[in-house]
């Protein structure tokens, strides 16, 4: 349907060889196509709920017989392998369906963020090249605008009643029972566009390949949430259109059922309720939603004592958070630390390793250790590798990196060095290979001819009572290059003035890591996914007038 399929990115995005070494002829890779995860959980478990929505419960076989009638719709409608199918919705069924039904028939699934705008859909409609298009209800004018700007896309279908397309429900109805033929897969045939967030500019789409996630499924079971079978429940708090989607997919290859939050605003109590409801086992957070769980009242209300892997990535967690979400969920946390381009395989820290005090045997910092089948390496600005302990940049190889970013030669040449995945991350290796990690290295800056790692001054700050989030950038300023200022947000009830917080880090930091000016807000701006972004912080501080130095501060 799409006038210009997706080739294989592979050899091309990263300098593979094409054919294999050795004289051993082959002439395909052929591997399972995704969507037989879910066939599988069907044929063993048809009749145990698969997927839970509020008041709704679909079971296995039921899921996979509406998953062959989208797919047998969809090829009727002329997509099929390589095509891309863009998805504009919130979590619900028909978005996590779309998903198999797109592998089904070898298409490439292309979800948006439900919270980005009509222009950021239709940019990432125009960039994937995308030929269908399947939209929640509740999102209109994202349709005109992908229409206007992504001639490819000729044909939408609404998740529910709407006028710009026929209803998903409708379609599905009048074609339960049909059998979709399943399309033949290599490794390296994409299956999903995973746009990054676009922190440093406009998203790209990294390609996910069959092969590939069919790795990272394994290894997922493997080093994140080892014994999970069909008797566990996993919890969705995360847009699926991302990791969250990623872990989900995890959860059918072992019949797991799929819990959604009946609200899209996220709410801690009505998660917990989820929890001793369903008995739930996993979740997938990030940091933030992390920290929010542990520390509402609710958590002392509700029964969670079933779950056994509170899964964080997406950002390192603060020493303080652990400590205080460790002491009221107990020892569940498993931190990964996993760029989308390489889907989470980085590193781990299983639940044995956190603990709730620190002590000599305590490895305070650190995002854990290698993955299996995973290779990191902290490398310098020539590629070399470093020594322990010595701060360069974090990168991997592994069958978890993915294939390159889709029509995007320029980003896949700084992507990659000889082999290896620039990560873009700093940090460093001790003799047991546990990975830290400093910051971006966009987050660093130079304060009086020296290097500044703000990750390291915030863990300082957030060890006083009175702050519950704290964002420190370097700021441009005329006598010292840069400087530092903090944002903090206080915790209910608390009070903190600026000096106060400066004389509190007198002492446990060098003077040249001091912040210079201390800001108190009511709230620090989050991304679609609840992270919080160093851009999206300086953007705010840019709005408020806050980037210039004051004079007073300029000779300190």
């Amino acid at each position: 349907m799409s006038p210009e399929p997706v080739e294989t990115l592979a050899a091309t995005a990263v300098g593979r060889e094409a054919a294999p070494r050795g004289g051993v002829a082959r002439s395909s890779r052929r591997v399972m196509n995704l969507s037989h995860v879910l066939r599988q959980a069907a044929r063993r478990f048809p009749n145990e709920i698969g997927f839970v929505d509020g008041a709704r419960t679909v079971t296995w076989g039921e899921m996979e017989a509406r998953v062959d009638a989208m797919a047998a719709e969809l090829a009727h409608r002329g997509v099929g392998k390589g095509d891309r199918i863009l998805v504009q919705s919130k979590n619900c069924l028909e978005m996590f369906e779309s998903m198999f039904a797109a592998f089904r028939i070898g298409a490439v699934w292309v979800p948006t963020n439900f919270r980005q705008t009509p222009g950021e859909v239709a940019y990432l409609a125009s960039a994937s090249g995308a030929a269908l298009m399947i939209c929640h209800a509740d999102f209109p004018e994202h349709v005109p605008a992908v229409l206007a700007e992504a001639p490819t896309v000729t044909a939408v279908i609404a998740i529910g009643a709407a006028d710009f397309g026929p209803d998903y429900a409708d379609l599905v109805a009048a074609r339960l029972g049909e059998k979709a033929k399943v399309a033949d897969v290599e490794h390296d045939d994409p299956c999903w566009f995973f746009f990054t967030s676009g922190t440093t500019g406009r998203p790209k789409a990294a390609v996910l390949t069959h092969g590939q996630m069919a790795f990272v499924i394994t290894n997922h079971l493997c080093d994140l949430m080892p014994g999970t079978t069909q008797a566990d429940a996993s919890l969705v708090v995360a847009p699926l259109s991302h990791g969250a989607g990623v872990h989900q997919l995890v959860q059918v290859a072992r019949a797991v059922k799929t819990v959604l939050l009946p609200s899209e605003k996220f709410d801690p109590a009505e998660a917990w309720r989820l929890v001793e409801q369903w008995r739930v086992t996993n979740m997938f957070t990030v940091p933030t939603i992390t920290k929010l769980l542990a520390e509402h009242p609710s958590v002392n209300t509700y029964d969670h004592s079933s779950l056994r892997y509170v899964i964080y990535a997406g950002a390192p967690m603060y020493r303080e958070d652990q400590k205080r979400a460790l002491k009221a969920l107990g020892k569940v946390l498993v931190q990964y630390f996993g760029l989308g381009e390489v889907t989470g395989n980085i590193t781990v820290l299983p639940p044995a390793l956190h603990d709730p005090e620190d002590g000599p045997s305590v490895k305070l910092g650190t995002c854990g250790f290698e993955r299996t089948g995973i290779q990191v390496q902290i490398q310098n600005d020539m590629g070399e590798e470093v020594q322990p302990f010595e701060t360069g940049e974090i990168c991997v190889c592994g069958p978890a990196v993915f294939a390159g970013y889709y029509d995007n030669p320029e980003a896949n040449a700084k992507a990659f060095r000889d082999g290896w995945f620039r990560t873009g991350d700093l940090g460093h290796m001790d003799s047991e290979g546990f990975v830290y990690i400093t910051g971006r290295a966009s987050d660093m800056y130079i304060s009086g001819g020296s290097n500044v790692y703000p990750r390291e001054v915030e863990e300082k700050v957030l060890t006083h009572p009175a702050v519950a989030e704290v964002a420190i950038l370097g700021v441009p300023d005329p006598m010292w290059g840069e400087v530092g200022v903090a944002v903090c947000v206080l915790r209910e009830g608390a009070s903190l003035a600026e000096d106060e917080l400066i004389a509190f880090l007198d002492g446990k930091v060098a003077r040249y890591k001091m912040p210079r000016r201390v800001h108190f807000w009511d709230a620090l701006p989050k991304s679609a996914y609840g992270k919080i972004t160093k851009k999206m912080v300086r953007e705010a501080l840019a709005e408020r007038g806050l980037l210039e130095m004051p004079p007073a501060t300029r000779s300190a």
